[in-house]
């Protein structure tokens, strides 16, 4: 038999080994009574937006006065 034929039955018979051992690890995981129903990123979910230190004189869109000023002629 020669090397290379010796080289990929190996190979082949690792990969075998390799998935089932992911196969095994993974179906643990799906049996510890996860029902699908977590988003995965945790914490406290918080739906106001940041609040933003804004420079002097720069304010939001939402913010700015109703009537637009005139423009200047230089």
């Amino acid at each position: 038999m020669s090397s290379l034929m010796i080289n990929l039955f190996l190979a082949g018979f690792a990969y075998v080994i390799i998935i089932y051992f992911v196969a095994m690890m993974t179906k643990n995981s799906l049996k510890k009574g996860k029902d699908g129903r977590d988003d995965g990123d945790g914490g406290i979910e918080d739906k106001n937006p940041p609040q933003i230190d804004l420079p002097p004189g720069v304010i939001w869109p939402v913010d700015s006065p109703k009537n637009k000023p005139e423009p200047v002629d230089c």
